[in-house]
């Protein structure tokens, strides 16, 4: 059987073993939230020596996914899933019985490491086995997974905390292990051609992301001016090495380039909601956590069956009209909240749902407009990058937004329809966030919506 009968036979298969993977990786890298008092207080840690249970993973998991992505254009693909599920487990085996902290440390790491060959699978998956015009689907039904992912995390860990032990997490993190002999059955043997791997510029290159993180959860402007560094020293690398870790002709690919910068603007945005809707619930609507997170959960199941629809809309009408939808949705969401900030919870779970949904569509969309900036020799390294940046965005938007709120007591008031003082300061950003997404819609319509081409980098002229 050639490639294309193999992959036409099995694909379907594939995407529904992918996306029960990534709803049990996603709740993984969220469930460990609830958990964190608990952990605390077992251990005698402060909070900011915990919060590494959290950044430890994000670091290691963000620099993961581009490095996935970049042995995935070289080795097959059931192989290093095999070997990222495998690590996955041993990490999830080593925080279970840990009887120290820095085995939950190391347990988290371990996970980290092997779950990051998801985001680039979730990614390549439906670009090397869906044709362009069915591609948007096939995206959309990976969304599915990771809504899904994003709405059980809490609700799994709240009822593990009330019945069981913080142990419990790492039990269900062992789970994705049982897709193993489906992705080995349903994946082919195509591997990209062999080469040499820049390990120089690779290692640079964690180092800067790694790097930047810190200074963002550390506050620190050393390590920030270290990570300028770091990234200096990888882009003399990859313009000087023989077969560098990053073509340097991928970031020359202006389609690319500007796909990236509106992906990390629009990840910025959805995780800025995602950071302070608990903090406004909490403090203006004084919810505890179990609350918030039923609050929270609408939303998240919205996108779930939503996803599936956005792909199919990316397919029948077009990126840009996807992006223009999710442009609306979020819009209005952010409008609704600067305006009714701290009204009543019910009222705030309708109106999230409408940025939930919003920010499905819009990732969906951008996924299959950057898919087609890149030949196929870049696919994996590609959108591996775009993964990690999302990481970024998450971390640099969190670190921002959690300074700004620092100033509970914002005196002025930007919004005039706001009637509660103290609402002030959440008003006020959700504002910012609405400018914000319409500078996004039109940044993506100057680049890519005049389109007509399946793949921008072979014509002049950008694809939807």
């Amino acid at each position: 059987m050639n490639h294309s009968d193999f992959a036409m036979e099995n694909s379907n298969k594939l995407l529904r073993v992918l996306v029960v993977t990534l709803i049990f990786s996603v709740m993984n890298g969220t469930m460990f939230n609830v958990a964190l008092p608990e952990i605390a207080q077992e251990f005698h840690l402060m909070p900011s020596q915990v919060s590494w249970i959290m950044t430890g993973y994000m670091v290691v998991y963000a620099i993961g996914s581009v490095v996935f992505g970049k042995l995935a254009d070289q080795y097959r693909l059931k192989d290093l899933l095999t070997y990222g599920l495998l690590i996955f487990a041993v990490g999830s085996i080593v925080g279970m019985i840990a009887t120290e902290y820095w085995m939950i440390i190391l347990g988290r790491i371990l996970q980290a490491s092997g779950a990051s060959v998801l985001p680039a699978t979730a990614m390549i998956i439906p670009i090397r086995y869906f044709a362009p015009e069915q591609r948007g689907r096939a995206l959309g039904t990976s969304a599915v997974g990771l809504a899904l992912g994003n709405a059980f995390g809490p609700v799994v860990a709240g009822l593990m905390a009330s019945f069981g032990s913080w142990r419990m997490l790492f039990l269900i993190s062992l789970l994705p292990l049982f897709t193993l002999p489906f992705f080995r059955k349903y994946l082919d043997d195509e591997k990209g051609a062999p080469g040499s791997i820049d390990f120089l510029g690779g290692g640079l290159l964690a180092a800067a992301v790694a790097v930047f993180l810190l200074s963002i959860t550390e506050s620190s402007g050393l390590l920030f001016a270290g990570g300028i560094v770091l990234l200096a020293m990888f882009i003399v690398r990859i313009r000087t090495a023989e077969h560098p870790f990053i073509q340097p002709g991928l970031f020359r690919n202006r389609y690319f380039s500007v796909g990236l910068i509106i992906a990390f603007l629009s990840t910025a945005l959805s995780f800025s909601v995602m950071f302070m809707t608990p903090q406004f619930l909490s403090a203006l609507n004084q919810l505890p956590a179990g609350s918030i997170g039923f609050v929270l959960f609408p939303a998240a199941i919205a996108s779930a069956l939503m996803g599936r629809k956005g792909g199919l809309l990316a397919d029948e009408r077009g990126n840009f009209f996807v992006v223009s939808l999710a442009a609306f949705f979020m819009l209005v969401c952010f409008s609704l909240l600067s305006t009714f900030v701290g009204i009543s919870p019910i009222a705030i779970a309708v109106i999230l749902i409408l940025g939930n949904v919003g920010q499905t569509f819009m990732q969906i969309a951008l996924s299959n407009t950057l898919s087609r900036t890149l030949v196929k020799e870049q696919t994996g390294v590609g959108m591996g990058l775009f993964s990690m940046l999302n990481f970024i965005s998450g971390a640099v938007a969190m670190s921002l937004i959690g300074k700004a709120l620092d100033n509970q007591a914002a005196t002025m008031k930007i919004n005039p329809l706001v009637t509660n003082p103290a609402a002030s300061v959440y008003s006020n950003i959700f504002l910012l966030l609405a400018i914000l997404i319409i500078g996004v819609w039109i940044l993506y319509r100057l680049q890519f919506h005049a389109s007509t081409s399946t793949t921008l980098v072979h014509k002049d002229e950008p694809s939807e």
